[in-house]
């Protein structure tokens, strides 16, 4: 089995899969200062008598204070290195920014899961079209793949939890609130507002976002949408071609097994 794990600013996800299938997925909260054994410990944990038939491990990090600290501790549960998603790394996307390097891995690897999803259930004789991937994180993030599978680059905006957590602290009348979808557009109280403002506002971006990219490319494209609040802000756009909370496992898992010099 593969266990792959996607280290983010807010949540680590962490996926366990039987071949191509995800057998088990768990989030944890994502701390600057884990260690180690604590991440030994925690992992240990989650996958209890299934630690013996774990073989080998893919990790996506964007939090490079945690990226050693969870290798270390992989390569003591399993017994081998895992395979860190890095420049370097052969991931199936050609990356064609200014600065390659400063890609997040968990964009790249996103953008691999979204080209494989789409071209798994385009139909017969169905052109390929561009991929937008949005990944709704503590930033959200739109990653914008052509046709042929290469990455062009993409937009980074703060998530609703980001400013959520703003609007608390800098207005001193301001509650923080559940980011949960409110029963209407226009606030009947204070906490609905802000609700409002946060779901509602942050769809509004989306689209508004999808449009001009439609129009920069010249062409339509696809939308995948995956990460935590997917399922909130999802059934608010007009159009998504597929959502998977599960992308950026998926997009390791299917990097792991591309070949490769190790």
């Amino acid at each position: 089995m593969l266990l792959a794990v996607d280290i983010g600013n807010t949540q680590i996800v962490v996926g366990l899969f039987d071949g191509e299938r995800l057998a088990r997925s768990w989030r944890l909260a994502s701390r600057q200062d884990l260690t180690s054994d604590e991440f030994r410990v925690l992992l240990g944990g989650l996958l209890g008598a299934s630690s013996t038939n774990v073989h080998d491990s893919v990790v996506g990090s964007v939090v490079p204070a945690l990226t050693a600290e969870l290798a270390r501790a992989l390569e003591e549960l399993i017994g081998q290195p895992s395979l860190i998603i890095a420049p370097g790394v052969r991931t199936g996307v050609k990356i064609c920014t200014d600065n390659p390097h400063e890609v997040g891995a968990d964009r790249i690897v996103n953008a691999a899961a979204a080209v494989h999803t789409l071209a798994a259930v385009r139909g017969p004789g169905e052109a390929a079209r561009p991929i937008v991937v949005v990944d709704f994180g503590t930033a959200t993030t739109l990653d914008v793949v052509t046709a042929e599978g290469e990455y062009l680059g993409g937009i980074i905006t703060a998530g609703p939890s980001i400013s959520a957590e703003a609007l608390a602290t800098r207005a001193a009348r301001l509650a923080r609130v559940e980011l949960t979808q409110p029963p209407r557009v226009i606030g009947r109280n204070t906490v609905d507002s802000i609700r409002s403002g946060l779901i509602y506002g942050h769809a509004a971006l989306i689209e508004g976002l999808l449009g001009r990219i439609e129009t920069e490319l010249g062409e339509p494209v696809r939308v995948v949408v995956t990460g935590g609040l997917s399922a909130v802000i999802a059934p608010l756009l007009s159009r998504v071609d597929a959502e998977d909370p599960g992308l950026t496992l998926r997009g390791l898992s299917l990097i792991y097994h591309r070949p490769r010099a190790r």
